[in-house]
């Protein structure tokens, strides 16, 4: 379902207006709607003058930059100066996991490297990481969870804003725990439309949505 013309002004301003350290969810249900938030989010940024890291799997990030060259946007050229950084999800999340565990050292090694590539010249930096979706999918739950923990503690401390997503399928009853957990790390949820909320009703929703037993 496509937002009305009269929305699209409204989404455009809300992906431009993310504030440093926020750190936002989305599950969703199908591949148009994670593009649809995902393109959002991207556009806004390099729209608003700041940089913006994609670590994704190579079919993402194929179908992202198909989405940003028809709005218009110069990929080379904002890859050629850093504003537009690409990363496969499975190399980078290699390069910190030790014995199926995010290491502390080697994910701040790693992120750091990026964000000071993409933060040259006093740039804002937007991040979408889909490294935990990765985990989660392949049944390393509580590995998960010390990834965002990790993503939202840099966050905070680097100040940039933070995107996760995860499709609906993945998420089973037997994770209950973890799901609370994943929603407890971040402090938005996102959809295509735009909205952003943070109250704690709309992540009790957004729980009792992805597990129903709970």
């Amino acid at each position: 379902m496509r937002t009305s013309d009269n929305a699209a002004p409204q989404t455009q301003a809300f992906w431009g207006e993310i504030a440093p350290c926020d750190h936002l969810v989305q599950i969703y249900e199908d591949e148009l709607a994670f593009l649809d938030v995902l393109g959002g989010f991207v556009t806004g940024g390099l729209h608003a003058g700041e940089a913006v890291i994609i670590i994704a799997t190579e079919a993402h990030r194929h179908s992202l930059e198909a989405r940003l060259k028809a709005a218009g946007i110069d990929v080379p050229a904002a890859r050629a100066v850093d504003a537009y950084i690409s990363l496969d999800a499975a190399e980078t999340l290699s390069s910190f996991m030790v014995d199926d565990w995010p290491d502390e050292e080697r994910f701040k090694q790693t992120v750091s490297a990026l964000l000071s590539r993409a933060g040259a010249h006093g740039r804002r930096v937007r991040a979408f990481g889909e490294m935990v979706a990765l985990l989660w999918a392949q049944g390393h739950c509580g590995a998960t969870v010390r990834l965002e923990y990790l993503w939202n503690r840099f966050c905070e401390q680097e100040g940039f804003s933070l995107l996760c997503a995860y499709p609906k399928s993945g998420f089973t009853a037997d994770a209950a725990d973890s799901i609370r957990q994943i929603c407890d790390a971040h402090s938005h949820v996102a959809d295509r439309e735009g909205t952003r909320t943070r109250s704690e009703s709309s992540f009790k929703e957004l729980r009792k949505r992805l597990n129903p037993s709970a």
